[in-house]
Parts: structure tokens; C-alpha cells; sequence
């Protein structure tokens, strides 16, 4: 059957890349889970989602973008794990024809796949009018993995548990902040990065300030993480002693790197000496999202 013309009656929803301006891991829990305390902040750029509704119950998507080659469009993606979440929980046959535009790097510590399914539940409330709470959407997405649940409101959040803690946590001067991600081109595996970890509980966040997150916060899988990949180290060093540069860390387990600055012309000169030295590594310029 024919995918349906998505410039008709589209809907659009950007799945916002995600960073973990500091990620403590504190303690493994009794169901094999990781305690942790993250201060998720978002870019203003992402993965794009566009979909329209059909009546015949069925989930088909589409994936371009220049890091859609290797993704499967079939039941083990999480946007039809999401549309089919959200079908169960209505009780709704509705349908919806998705195409997802992949434009983050895939396994690379930005929320990308967490993000997509994120957005594919906002999405599809409103393609499909359905009146649900943002508490509600937060619920299903912890089933489909621990990201998605921040991902859902894709604001500055203190995360906490695998994920099922969240609260809203505004750091002044942080929203609206010029970002640089850097990716090396390498994919990493979370449970690879999360077992090299070497399982000291170095001390909990404190995000009451952007001082504080830059000179006392810290990515503990940053550690293994290069020790697995040592080109991430090459990407910190890229990104050390510019102008303006505020803060560099990697962002979850890897492998992308993200740089804060002052401005927006500190981030353009920085993103230009980065991208002469190494014009094989993806970079976005962007900025933290704010509500």
C-alpha cells in the first residue's frame, strides 16, 4: 500500500536533542537499574516527526534524513512503539502515516531515539485530538525507556531514578544559552559505557547555579565512555580554550560532546575552527531550549 502524501493535512513535532548538562550516577538499584541525578536541559533543534491521521488502526513510517540509512521502520522502532503505546492506551484504532526526518546521530547520547518517541506521543494527541495530561504521556513513555519521560516536555529538568523522577528546574542563565554538540561519528553502547563504570559514588548534584553545574557537576560515564572510545577525548580538546566557552562535557553516554558559550558569535568561531581541524565529525549550532 502506498504511504499517504504527508504534505497533506501534516502535522509537524521536532524531537529536541537532549544533554545531560551533569550526570551523577549515585548507586546500582535492587532491579538492576542505576540511581541517577541529571540536570536534562534541551536544544532548539532536533529530529523532525511529520504525520497525518488515517482511519484503517494501522502505524506506517517512513525514515529519511541523513542518519535514517540504518534505522528500521518496523515494530521494534520506537516511534511505532510509541504510536502503538499510545493506541493501547485509548483504546483507539486511529492510524497515523509517519515519516521521520533523522537528522542526530544514532546511539549517541543525545536523547535521539528517546526524543523520537517522545515526540511521536505529543504528536499524535494532537493529530488525533485527544485530550491527555502531560502526566499521563510521562507514564507511558517510562515503559519505553528511561529517557522518555524528560523527553515528553523537553524543558531544563532535574531527572532522578531511571528515570521517573522529574521536576521542572530553571538555572538561570542557562535557557537561551549557545550550544555547540560535537560528534565524532561513532555510535556507543549505553550498557557497554555503563558497565566500565567504575561504581564510586563521587557525591550528588547540585544545579542551584550554572557555577555550581560547571565547577562542581560532572558526566561519571565520561570515564568509560572514552576509555571504550578515545576520540571522545580528541572532541573535549577540540572544543577546550575558545572564547567565550563556559563549559564542555560529554552529554549521556556518549559519544556527543556539547560546548556552552557566552554568545552566539563565540559558538560560530568555535563551530568554525572545529569543523576546519576535523570536517568529518557532525556538529549542530543551537541553542538551550527554554519552555
Amino acid at each position: 500500500m502506498p504511504h499517504p502524501d504527508l504534505d497533506a493535512g501534516v502535522m509537524i513535532e521536532t524531537a529536541y536533542a537532549k544533554v545531560n548538562v551533569a550526570l551523577h550516577v549515585r548507586a546500582r538499584r535492587d532491579d538492576g537499574y542505576h540511581a541517577l541525578e541529571s540536570l536534562f536541559a534541551f536544544a532548539e533543534h532536533g529530529d523532525r516527526l511529520s504525520a497525518v491521521a488515517t482511519d484503517d488502526g494501522a502505524i506506517d513510517l517512513i525514515i529519511d534524513g541523513p542518519f535514517g540509512g540504518p534505522l528500521e521502520a518496523g515494530p521494534g522502532n520506537l516511534v511505532v512503539k510509541a504510536a502503538r503505546a499510545l493506541q493501547s492506551y485509548l483504546g483507539d484504532q486511529r492510524g497515523a502515516a509517519i515519516r521521520l526526518t533523522k537528522i542526530l546521530p544514532v546511539a549517541s547520547g543525545i536523547g535521539g531515539g528517546s526524543a523520537d518517541a517522545a515526540a511521536t506521543l505529543r504528536l499524535l494527541a494532537r493529530l488525533w485530538d485527544v485530550r491527555i495530561e502531560a502526566g499521563e504521556l510521562a507514564g507511558l513513555a517510562l515503559d519505553l525507556g528511561s529517557d522518555v519521560p524528560a523527553c515528553v516536555a523537553s524543558v531544563t529538568q532535574m531527572v532522578t531514578g531511571r528515570g521517573e523522577g522529574l521536576r521542572r528546574h530553571r538555572v538561570e542563565g542557562l535557557e537561551g544559552m549557545a550550544m555547540l554538540l560535537v560528534n565524532p561519528g561513532i555510535g556507543l553502547s549505553t550498557a557497554r559505557v555503563f558497565s566500565g563504570w567504575d561504581r564510586v559514588d563521587r557525591g550528588p548534584l547540585d544545579a542551584a547555579s550554572l557555577e555550581a553545574l560547571v565547577t562542581q557537576g560532572r558526566n561519571d560515564l565520561q570515564a568509560p565512555a572514552v576509555a571504550a572510545a578515545p576520540m571522545i577525548a580528541q572532541v573535549l580538546d577540540a572544543l577546550a580554550g575558545h572564547e567565550g566557552l563556559r563549559l564542555a562535557r560529554m552529554s549521556g553516554s556518549g559519544a556527543t560532546c556539547f560546548a556552552l558559550f557566552d554568545s552566539d558569535a563565540a559558538m560560530a568561531d568555535a563551530a568554525m575552527a572545529v569543523q576546519a581541524a576535523h570536517r568529518d565529525w557532525w556538529m549542530m549550532e543551537t541553542r538551550i531550549r527554554a519552555a
